[in-house]
């Protein structure tokens, strides 16, 4: 697609919620050191509020509802950056992690096991 063509589509862009039934992954990325937090799911609700609050809102599979990260722990996700990738069907969210923490097992990073030959697996606690 010319450039030309791809900035006059740019005035109104939102992920594509029809493509992958409602949903689209959403990657939690801290927007000073580039660290992979956490991936959970958007629908257009969760996009919508992440918007318009500056706090990220997702959408929580297992309990079928809108998910406000940190909303009871103080844990809370503050939207610095936010990106779309070129399908429109994944987000990336660079954010500030208030208390340190996105994990609900109390680590920093939902990603603590790290591989480390074959099916081997070292648990990092932070």
């Amino acid at each position: 697609m010319p450039k030309e063509d791809l900035k006059k589509k740019t005035a109104k862009l939102e992920p594509d919620f029809d493509k992958s039934g409602g949903l689209v992954p959403a990657v939690a990325q801290d927007h000073l050191t580039g660290e992979i937090l956490m991936l959970a799911y958007m629908n257009r609700k969760s996009y919508e509020k992440t918007l318009a609050t500056g706090q990220v809102h997702y959408y929580s599979r297992s309990r079928q509802e809108l998910w406000h990260k940190g909303g009871g722990s103080g844990n809370v996700q503050l939207v610095k950056e936010l990106y779309l990738d070129c399908d429109l069907d994944a987000i990336v969210v660079k954010i500030e992690q208030v208390g340190g923490v996105a994990c609900h097992t109390g680590n920093r990073s939902c990603f603590h096991f790290k591989n480390i030959s074959g099916s081997d697996y070292e648990i990092i606690e932070d």
